[in-house]
């Protein structure tokens, strides 16, 4: 079997998290697999991937508050010794936030259906500030 793979866009207006699990159910259940895998990867070196809960919006901006937090924009002082500054104060952060999470995911699928947990669901994590089109890659074996 040589698997089934997709490829769409989000559209960013800034960082946070942008879910994307309905376009995964529906490209899992139009390609007719029954028992598989699906693979998600963004291609993109200043955003990451994360399964997380759906339910609570305060998640999500928990997680967005700690992630600024932990990795603040490269003009704050304790960012100083920062050297990458070329695309401005949120890039080089961006890219560490994207080195402590991941690009690529994989979710199970059996009876058709992706087999995530009951408030899971797929998200693009943006890190940048300012509005950016995401292409992420849904591979399907």
């Amino acid at each position: 079997m040589a698997g089934f793979q997709t490829r769409f866009f989000i559209s960013t207006t800034g960082a946070r998290l942008y879910e994307f699990t309905d376009e995964a159910r529906r490209f899992v259940r139009e390609a007719g697999v029954e028992t598989g895998l699906l693979t998600a990867f963004v291609r993109h070196t200043s955003c990451s991937l994360l399964i997380q809960e759906n339910a609570d919006p305060d998640v999500r901006r928990d997680l967005d508050a700690f992630f600024e937090r932990l990795v603040p924009p490269a003009d704050d002082p304790a960012m100083a010794y920062l050297v990458h500054r070329d695309e401005g104060p949120d890039d080089m952060p961006a890219h560490i936030k994207a080195a402590l999470t991941a690009v690529c995911l994989s979710v199970p699928v059996g009876g058709g259906s992706l087999l995530l947990g009951t408030w899971q669901g797929l998200y693009l994590f943006e890190h940048r500030s300012r509005p950016h089109r995401r292409e992420i890659v849904l591979h399907l074996n």
